[in-house]
């Protein structure tokens, strides 16, 4: 039987790409932000999945805004990265698993979640940048990779109660595959932020910690928050935090907190990052 292991969730801003990228992970500015990181690095070698279930959201780069899918599952065998308008990011192509892909989206069908199934998908920041800052920059990733794209970017995105029951759905289908794997769930994006407006450079860092509190001892709560609050309290681009309900409820009733980091500023939002152990783990 396959079996969730770990979960974990973190910001996935564009510039913190570029800073790997550019070498500027030690300048004065990126430093503390990486730094956060390394207990997570350290974690991440000795506890190697088979598959990492990534929850991450478009940028108009394999999605255009005439056409946005609410959840699209990747069912390919590889994802290459991204060409976001200035070149792809420098890093491994994404190799995924179909068998699994294709069982998580019978599974998840017949549990009545409507996918669009992706047979070509590529990839940009919101995937890549997650898997840089745990995996670093190998020549290969060390892990399979089943994307999970989330609408977050058109009216209206879904609830953070969908959002939840979909990470149970994700934890029951993975549970009935046959053959043995581990997997972790990744959820993305966030924190609060707001990219333009009146309020552009918006960050509420007593929400963002509260939410990783409940995000940790009370999702079911947490899952009941409107789209209108994530506004308003969260920034425009704040209603990110919905996927990483996703991959809180892949990690069943119960979980163990086993490290967080939360920084601000990172570009012009907050940073935050948590792992976290299912309880039956």
């Amino acid at each position: 039987m396959a079996r969730i292991t770990a979960g974990l969730t973190t910001s996935h801003i564009p510039a913190i790409g570029a800073a790997i990228d550019l070498g500027k992970t030690q300048e004065p500015y990126w430093k503390p932000l990486f730094e956060g990181y390394d207990w997570t690095k350290s974690w991440a070698k000795e506890n190697v999945p088979d598959v990492v279930i990534l929850v991450y959201n478009d940028h108009a780069s394999a999605f255009t805004p005439e056409l946005v899918p609410t959840f699209a599952l990747g069912c390919a065998d590889e994802f290459k990265p991204a060409d976001e308008g200035y070149g792809p990011r420098p890093v491994p192509v994404v190799h995924g698993d179909p068998d699994l892909a294709a069982h998580l989206a019978e599974s998840l069908i017949l549990d009545e979640f409507d996918l669009t199934l992706m047979y070509k998908l590529d990839v940009d920041h919101g995937l890549t940048v997650p898997l840089s800052l745990v995996y670093g920059q190998p020549d290969e990733w060390p892990v399979k990779v089943i994307p999970l794209a989330v609408n977050v970017v058109q009216y209206p995105p879904p609830t953070g109660h969908r959002c939840l029951r979909l990470g149970q759905a994700i934890r029951r289908a993975v549970q009935s595959y046959g053959e043995d794997l581990t997997v972790h769930v990744w959820g993305t994006g966030g924190m609060s932020h707001q990219l333009q407006g009146p309020r552009a450079g918006f960050i509420n860092s007593e929400f963002d910690t509260a939410f990783l509190n409940r995000l940790v001892k009370d999702p079911e709560g947490l899952a009941k928050i409107p789209h209108i609050e994530y506004v308003r309290e969260a920034g425009s681009e704040g209603i990110e935090l919905v996927m990483q309900l996703i991959m809180r409820g892949a990690m069943g009733p119960e979980a163990e907190e086993l490290y967080r980091f939360y920084h601000v500023p990172g570009s012009n939002t907050a940073v935050g990052h948590i792992v976290l152990r299912p309880a039956d783990a």
